[in-house]
Order: C-alpha cells, then structure tokens, then sequence
C-alpha cells in the first residue's frame, strides 16, 4: 500500500470507528443530557405557541409562561455545557488539527502564489488568467444554483416531510450580513498584510501577493534572490503540511464521534428526506461537473477524482474545506498543473467558487418556503438565484456563512427566519457534503484553467 493510499485508509476507519464510538455515546453516556435538552426543546415551543395567543404582557398568564420558559431555557443550557464539557476530549482532536491547517493556509498561499505570479512575469498573463479563472468560477456557481433551484422544485422536500413549524418569534442565532458592493469591494483590499495573515483573510492574501508579485519579476534580476527564498519557504510549508497531514485520522475519528454523540442517528430518520435528496443533488453536481471537466480534459479527469480521494475525506469528515487545502494543491501540482496556476485559481476558489455551498443555498432557502407554504413565483425564484449569486460573494470567512447568506435572502422575500431552525440542527451533517464538493469544484477549476492556459503537463507520479 503507497503512502497516499495508506492515509485514505486510515481517514475512512477513523470516520467508521468515530461513527461507531459516537453511536456508543449517544446511546449509553448522552442519552440524559439529549433527551433533557430535547424536552425542555420542545417544552418551549409549546410555550411559545401559547404565549403568542396572550394579547395582554401584563395577564398572570404570560407572566407564568415567561418564567417557565426561562427556566427551561436555563435547563437546556446547563445541559449543552455539560455535554460540551464531557466531549472536550474529542473535539480537541479536531481542533488541534484545524488550528494546524489554519496555520500552515497563509504562508502557504503566501509563498506559492508571490512565487507562481513571479515566474508567470507579465501582468498581462496574470490577467489573462484571472479572466478565465473566474469565467470558470462564475459559470460554476450559477450551474449550482441553477441546479439546487431545479432539483428543489421537483423533489418538493419541505411540503412532503410535515415537519412541525417553529414559533416565529423563535430566535436562530444566525445573525444576517448584509454586505454592500461598497463593503464587499473594500473588504477585498487589506489595509494591514500582517492582519490578513493572523486572521487567514485569503482574498486579502491574495490581493497582496498579486502586488508582490508582479513587483517582484518587474525589478527583474534583482528579484530572483526572492523568488528563490519564498520557493524554499514553500518547500518548508509543504513538508509541514506532510507532518500535520498524519494527524488527520485521530481528528476525523474526534470530529465523527462528537457530532454523532450530539446529534445521534435519529436525526437521520426525521430528516432522512432532506438529507436524502440533498445529497443526491449534489452527486448530480458531481456527474455534471466532472461531465463538464471530461469535454476539457479527457480521460484525464477520472485521474484527477482519484487523487482528490484523501483531500475530499478530509472536507468531508471535518465539515472543513480549508482543512484539505494543503493536499489538493500537492495533488493538483502531481497531477500535471503547474505551481503557477495552481497558486493562483486554488487560493480564490475559497472565496469566488464554492459550488457545494451555492446549491446548498438554493435548496435550503426553497425549502423554508416550502414547509411555510409560500409560494414563489418563476420570477421570483430567478431574483432569489441572482441575489444568492451576488451576497454569497462577500461573506467567506462569516462564521455559518450560508446559513447567514439564507437569513438575509429568505428575508427579502418574506419568508420567516424562524425557518432556519429546521435546518440548524442538520446544518453540520449538510456541511460535510458541501466541503467535499467545494473541493471537487476547486480541483476542477484549477485542471481547466491550466489546460485553457496549455500548462497542463503529464502527471508526476
């Protein structure tokens, strides 16, 4: 077994035992904890419904029915911290391995892109690539959303599950961005590189090393002293990467066992429709992605899908694309693209090309309307689709970004927010599929764009 494959190996036990492990505590250590929280859960929303049919604050009445709200609320809470406190030791896990990633992103973009633009040269070139990246980018998420939108309307998830609406003054504690061309433009160019760094901005990241760059191969001589250092500094991330790269398994194994321990296989069940037709929509954004990606690189993608086995187990199980950046651009550069334009197209994917999360939005915000048995009409749906476009733009980095991307479209178009409560709970197991097609839609994006360009080369190994 080659040393790549041992890894995929040992990714996959690692999220069948922490599954299996998760199960086992659900059942046995978490049940008390879970079925308190679900009581005083659903304690609540019955409350809510009552009080929403006092007209008078001050009746005996809705005074009663606030201070035991409260209570419960008190109840759930405590119930929460304990959990989170008996699955510190798994989670840790995880978040060692994230910290990690998030350490190793920067500099790496960093160096591999002031060395790809360097080497590139012109400015002309640079743009000539930008220009196709993000015709590549643009039409990806448009298919997305075009598809999320279709296969929404035909599978009809939030009329044919019957789930029990939330109260609407319930509060989700997804707070809406609204961001404006203004704020998106601005938030584009940094104002402190060394801020961008500490704070992993990679659109910012990438603005500056685009400067740097291009600087750097227009001092000419001069600057292959630089060019040479950041490929060495380059090198150096790589290695670490290979390092941090062999605690995967112990953080995939701690990310399953806890989100399993938490949420348990019954949400499986209540959600299986959902979750079902989600998923075989996105696999129908695989086929047609990769359909696509065959016209342009032949034969050559069935390739490229098998060395994004291990970097997509890695999205896949941490619910983090950024956790599988540092192995899809070492796979992409052994499958034949260059440095150059892998530093390039990969580090802007995470902000302009994240397909799993544009069909996700197109979905999710349907369904709400669904399940409150709103209407929209072709028209609207359209608008919604092209709102989704522009705001999902802007908020890479936004903690539960599509989550609060949907919260500032539904809005527009009077769909309550409360809405989102249907999803909050699922969210994490949605997030898994999205980070593992934003991997697949990044690859691809950077095959296609290296082939436009003519630099895609025969594989390393």
């Amino acid at each position: 077994m080659s040393k790549n494959n041992g890894l995929t190996f040992f990714i996959f036990l690692a999220l069948v035992l922490g599954v299996a492990l998760g199960y086992y505590l659900n059942v046995s250590s978490f049940g008390t904890f879970n079925d308190n929280i679900a009581n005083a859960d659903n304690r609540v929303k019955a409350i809510d419904a009552q009080i929403i049919k006092i007209k008078d604050s001050t009746a005996t009445a809705f005074l009663e029915l606030n201070t035991e709200k409260v209570a419960l609320e008190k109840v759930r809470h405590e119930n929460e911290v304990l959990r989170e406190k008996k699955l510190e030791p798994l989670t840790l896990l995880s978040d060692i391995f994230l910290r990690l990633i998030k350490m190793i992103v920067a500099p790496l973009v960093f160096s591999t892109l002031v060395v790809g633009v360097a080497k590139v040269g012109d400015i002309k070139a640079v743009g000539r690539i930008g220009g196709k990246t993000m015709l590549w980018f643009l039409s990806a998420s448009l298919l997305s959303l075009v598809l999320g939108l279709i296969m929404v309307n035909i599978f009809k998830p939030g009329e044919a599950m019957n789930l029990p609406l939330p109260p609407s003054n319930i509060d989700t504690g997804i707070h809406k961005v609204a961001l404006s061309l203004k704020d998106f433009i601005s938030h584009i160019f940094p104002k402190s590189m060394a801020e961008a760094m500490a704070t992993n901005e990679i659109l910012q990241i990438v603005v500056f090393s685009l400067f740097f760059g291009v600087a750097t191969a227009a001092i000419g001589e001069k600057g292959q002293i630089i060019i040479k250092f950041f490929d060495a500094v380059a090198h150096v991330i790589l290695k670490v990467t290979g390092y941090v790269m062999n605690f995967a398994p112990f953080a995939v194994f701690g990310a399953m066992a806890a989100i399993v321990a938490k949420q348990g296989l019954t949400v499986l069940s209540t959600y299986a429709l959902f979750i079902g037709e989600f998923y075989s929509t996105m696999l129908l954004l695989w086929v047609v992605l990769i359909i696509i990606g065959f016209f342009i690189l032949k034969s050559r993608v069935f390739n490229l899908m098998s060395r994004m086995k291990e970097p997509v187990l890695v999205a896949f199980s941490t619910a983090s694309s950024e956790a599988a950046y540092p192995k899809t651009m070492l796979q992409l550069e052994r499958f034949g693209c260059k440095d150059k334009i892998v530093s390039f197209v990969l580090p802007l994917g995470y902000s302009f090309n994240l397909d799993g999360s544009m069909l996700y939005m197109t979905f999710a915000s349907l369904f709400i309307a669904q399940s409150y048995g709103i209407h929209l009409s072709f028209e609207q749906q359209i608008t919604m689709l092209l709102i989704l476009m522009l705001t999902s733009k802007g908020i890479a980095g936004v903690p539960r970004a599509s989550l609060v991307v949907i919260a500032g479209t539904i809005a527009t178009f009077n769909i309550p927010e409360a809405g989102l409560a249907l999803l909050i709970g699922i969210d994490p197991l949605l997030d898994m599929g999205r980070s593992a097609t934003n991997v697949i839609g990044n690859s691809l994006a950077t095959a296609v764009v290296s082939k436009w360009e003519g630099d895609l080369t025969e594989p390393l190994d």
